[in-house]
């Protein structure tokens, strides 16, 4: 897995999300979204209508994961932990994340966050989904990533991924990333640090997805933290 990890942090830092193209090769995309439909490997599956969070559906996986999903999570987790913990000395924070994800997942599962959150979404025409925040207990790693699994413009149209910040005494700025088949995009949980003119503070993130115009679209949803 090739990633710029110096430019993914600048990305961050400047814009509050990065594009990583080329996550996953088209087989592989083809093989998760296919396996959105093998019950045996998900633990719950949630039908965002009936909660409120926009129209459309999903899936988490049970443990163990896929060994893609796995393999992807692991290899994701170290650069982004190296990152994370920055932007908590940045704030003034003293949680620090170790080097392997194993070790935060013992961290989380000794808290009672044991249920595995990396999901799979799938939305039809129509289908959206609300902003909000992925926040499954205590144990709240700063960054997660989203993969996705389906062609724009051949699979579906519209379902674009969307990032608000909110900025104290001021409007919220949208961010809108423009995703082919198999790219990543990286962005923060809940917030993360902005360099102000009287210094560091944080700003609150939510994401979500805009209005399916047609066709489906899948997605492959990654966070590090595990849910109580």
């Amino acid at each position: 897995m090739n990633v710029d990890w110096q430019r993914v942090e600048e990305e961050l830092n400047a814009f509050g999300c990065a594009r990583v193209p080329g996550l996953l090769a088209p087989a592989q995309c083809a093989q998760l979204a296919n396996a959105y439909d093998d019950a045996g490997l998900f633990r719950s599956r949630i039908v965002m209508a009936r909660h409120g969070f926009g129209r459309g559906e999903y899936q988490y996986f049970r443990y163990p994961l896929p060994d893609l999903v796995h393999q992807v999570r692991e290899s994701l987790y170290g650069p982004l932990a190296a990152i994370a913990d920055r932007w908590h000395a940045a704030l003034g924070i003293d949680e620090r994340y170790p080097p392997r994800h194993a070790d935060y997942l013992a961290r989380c599962h000794a808290a009672g966050q044991e249920r595995p959150t990396p999901l799979l979404l799938r939305y039809g025409e129509g289908d959206y989904n609300c902003l909000h925040q992925d926040l499954y207990g205590a144990h709240v790693f700063p960054l997660q990533a989203a993969v996705l699994l389906s062609r724009p413009g051949a699979d579906f149209t519209g379902g674009e991924f969307v990032l608000t910040e909110q900025r104290p005494r001021i409007q919220s700025r949208a961010e809108v990333v423009p995703l082919a088949q198999g790219d990543g995009v990286i962005f923060p949980v809940h917030h993360r640090p902005v360099n102000g003119t009287r210094g560091i503070y944080r700003v609150n993130m939510r994401h979500g997805v805009s209005r399916l115009r047609s066709g489906q679209r899948h997605t492959l949803g990654i966070i590090f933290h595990d849910a109580a």
